[in-house]
């Protein structure tokens, strides 16, 4: 993307500093029209729609095995009994309601903070319209925390910015790369397994998954010969022109090592990749030796040329993570290395739509300027914050689970008996899907089907979410063993 003004208007449509052309705007809009309608229907749905049959049921007193409906299908902690940090949620209600900050019954330094972020508002009111940059200072503050956290490796204020979350962020950067009157389409490369939701976003644009496959039989690794493996296949069919990485693993929960980062930043620089690091749980690490090292921290202590050539944007949300705070619908996007004209560009791309919201801004604050030692509120949000990552068991009798050693979820491959495969054909359904269904109807666990994210031929797997109450994991567990030794009973 290190081009010029003449250029930009190659790499997307939209780019063009020439008039509006509304023949054009409309063939490419009816070209990703095309590419929406061929985007199949998740496998969830059949599963939520049943879901929301079964809670229905259950208030209406039909009698069931369980009582109560558990989801664990999505990543939002709050759904699941995660109680929102304490000096989070009296920050926001301080900042909602300023009247708050007269009590005494809020400790000092949440009331310093909310007057803080109240300052940063025209009329002190988190009701007033922000500039398109959103709030300066906490981006100044966030570009200190970036910083900070990849060891003093500077961080440019300007290069950063916020967005109502992390996937509106990567859909938006994905959209840049996109160019539809290209005679090929453009290839992204892209893990498997990998959240629906990032590739729906890319085959919406008009662009071309490229998939790779992550190493089960390792943990879950990103192996560069699979790299090239999945380059080799793409050619003739698109241009692959960015590399996605999400690290820790959604769903997988792999983190990936120092050595493997190095490795995959060689790779992009070598087949002049962009790389697209998803990096929103980096602060769920629980395996004992694995540590989150941001893609742009090992890209800068590479040194030349890799660390001023390899372009790279990555992401962050406060949706994921400790926080949680879903609702909020806050995230950000850091670029690397990007010609200076592109970052204009996304800059306009970003801000076409109404702002960030204000209190995702405060969240985004909250999120990388936690309390510190010291602080009144440092000892309530250090224990709650500990409270809010739970391990879970690496094998259940009938699974093949990887350790999990970050990320919010768990991915077990199951075994199917041949039977139990035969039957979910003669139903229509994948054979995971099948025994996601009857996991729901029979025990009242909605969990995901492997085959929504991707997997190697002939394998299944479903995914569920940790990031729960240690009642509702103990409780997912329990139905799930009992259910799968009657489901493998009943099918073998």
């Amino acid at each position: 993307l290190s081009v010029n003004k003449a250029h930009i208007s190659k790499l997307h449509p939209c780019m063009s500093l020439t008039p509006f052309n509304c023949t054009r705007e409309m063939s490419v809009l009816q070209e990703i029209s095309q590419n929406v309608r061929s985007i199949k229907q998740l496998e969830y749905a059949v599963l939520a729609r049943r879901a929301n049959q079964i809670q229905k049921e259950l208030s209406q007193g039909v009698r069931k095995p369980y009582k109560e409906l558990i989801d664990v299908c999505w990543g939002d902690p709050h759904s699941m009994d995660v109680k929102p940090l304490t000096f989070v949620r009296q920050v926001l209600a301080a900042c909602v309601y300023p009247e708050l900050m007269s009590s005494h019954k809020l400790p000092l330094d949440v009331r310093q903070r909310a007057q803080w972020l109240l300052g940063r508002c025209d009329g002190g009111s988190v009701g007033s319209y922000l500039a398109p940059t959103g709030i300066p200072e906490i981006v100044q503050r966030m570009s200190e925390s970036i910083r900070s956290r990849d060891g003093g490796v500077p961080c440019n204020p300007d290069n950063i910015f916020i967005s109502p979350g992390s996937q509106w962020s990567l859909t938006n950067i994905i959209q840049v790369l996109v160019n539809n009157e290209a005679p090929l389409r453009t290839g992204i490369l892209t893990p498997v397994p990998c959240h629906v939701t990032t590739i729906m976003s890319i085959k919406s644009l008009g662009a071309a998954v490229i998939p790779y496959f992550l190493s089960e039989e390792h943990g879950w690794a990103l192996q560069v010969e699979e790299l090239q493996r999945a380059l080799e296949s793409a050619k003739g069919g698109c241009n692959p022109v960015a590399l996605y990485v999400i690290n820790p693993g959604n769903p997988a929960g792999y983190v990936q090592s120092r050595k493997s980062i190095q490795e995959v930043i060689q790779f992009a620089s070598e087949k002049r990749l962009f790389l697209l690091a998803d990096e929103v749980y980096q602060d769920c690490v629980y395996g004992k030796n694995s540590e989150f090292v941001s893609y742009k921290r090992v890209l800068a202590e590479m040194g030349p040329p890799f660390s001023d050539t390899v372009e790279l944007a990555s992401f962050h949300s406060v949706s994921k993570g400790f926080m949680g705070e879903c609702g909020l619908r806050g995230g950000y996007v850091e670029l690397v290395n990007l010609d200076p004209n592109v970052v204009k560009y996304i800059f306009n791309l970003i801000c076409k739509d109404s702002t960030t919201p204000v209190l995702a801004h405060f969240a985004m604050d909250l999120m990388m300027n936690p309390p510190r030692p010291g602080d009144p509120s440092y000892p309530l949000y250090n224990q709650v914050r500990n409270a809010t990552a739970h391990e879970v068991v690496n094998s259940l009798p009938g699974f093949s689970c990887q350790p999990v050693e970050g990320g919010a979820f768990v991915f077990p491959r199951v075994f199917l008996p041949p039977r139990a495969i035969q039957k979910a054909k003669e139903e229509g359904m994948q054979p995971d899907t099948f025994y996601c269904m009857r996991l729901l109807e029979e025990m009242g666990v909605l969990v995901s089907p492997g085959c929504e994210y991707g997997q190697k031929e002939g394998t299944y797997h479903i995914r569920f979410c940790i990031m729960a109450s240690q009642d509702i994991i103990d409780q997912v567990l329990k139905r799930l063993t009992t259910f799968h030794t009657k489901f493998m009973k009943d099918f073998s």
